[in-house]
């Protein structure tokens, strides 16, 4: 298990911290970092391209000329994809590039993602991000301290509504604030720095990990026990028409019609 120390806003070492081997010490596996890379920048697509087809461009409906003894083709409508300005055949259609991922991969490649950032040492945990202004200029000085002045930094804080932090990197170029929940690996590998709050390590440690309380075990929520099951009432069985017939046959013919009353022969005078 790797030991990472834990520092605080002003460069000094606070404690340490435990990262799982699970998800920081895992192998790198470039097929799933390049499949969900793939799948990011899918959905990141905005796909609003458009062309106008046969109906949609302007133009009059009439036909130019006759059908036959002009010497021309036969031509049917001023907005034939085949003239200019005419409509667009096939041509692209606004659409989503956005497709599903398998979460196992997903997360397979967090783990990747963070395994690289730890093998190159390019990751530092911060006691928190509790900053006591807004001010670009003091995060600035903050990132300096905490040796992580490079071009492009992401940070993950674990708290929500960190409205301070929030304001004072947005306006720094490659500096980019998520949370835990939100960590994508193409983030991972898009920057070149990672900066985890001590809360942000340990919830990725419980999300990410294949314990009884990680992400990969199958946890099945028991019922409710407030919420009483009513015994479901007996269902009506309907009788087919076959099974009538069947049980019909079953019964003496007696009983199913009475026998006509037999008229003795009269007898001739």
């Amino acid at each position: 298990m790797a030991v990472l120390d834990v520092k605080n806003l002003e460069g000094q070492t606070v404690g340490q911290v435990d990262l799982a081997d699970e998800v920081f010490a895992s192998a790198v596996n470039p097929h799933l970092l390049h499949e969900s890379v793939r799948w990011y920048l899918a959905s990141q697509r905005a796909g609003t391209h458009k062309t106008k087809g046969r109906g949609e461009v302007s133009g009059s409906g009439r036909k130019l000329w006759r059908q036959k003894g002009t010497g021309r083709a036969r031509v049917g409508s001023i907005r034939s994809s085949i003239w200019r300005k005419g409509g667009t055949v096939h041509g692209p259609q606004p659409r989503s590039y956005a497709y599903a991922l398998p979460k196992k991969m997903l997360l397979g490649a967090l783990r990747s993602a963070l395994s690289s950032k730890l093998a190159d040492q390019k990751i530092t945990v911060v006691d928190g991000w509790a900053l006591g202004s807004h001010k670009t200029k003091e995060l600035r000085q903050t990132l300096t301290r905490l040796d992580a002045d490079t071009r492009t930094m992401l940070l993950v804080d674990a708290a929500s509504g960190n409205r301070n932090l929030e304001l004072a990197s947005r306006n720094l170029e490659g500096v980019k604030v998520v949370a835990p929940s939100a960590l994508q690996p193409y983030d991972l590998l898009r920057h070149d720095r990672l900066l985890l709050s001590k809360d942000a390590a340990l919830r990725l440690n419980r999300s990410l990990g294949r314990g009884e309380n990680g992400a990969g075990s199958s946890n099945v929520s028991a019922p409710d026990p407030a919420v009483e099951s009513k015994p479901a009432a007996p269902a009506k069985v309907a009788k087919s028409r076959k099974t009538a017939k069947s049980e019909s046959a079953e019964k003496p013919r007696a009983a199913r019609k009475p026998a006509a009353k037999s008229k003795a022969p009269k007898k001739k005078e």
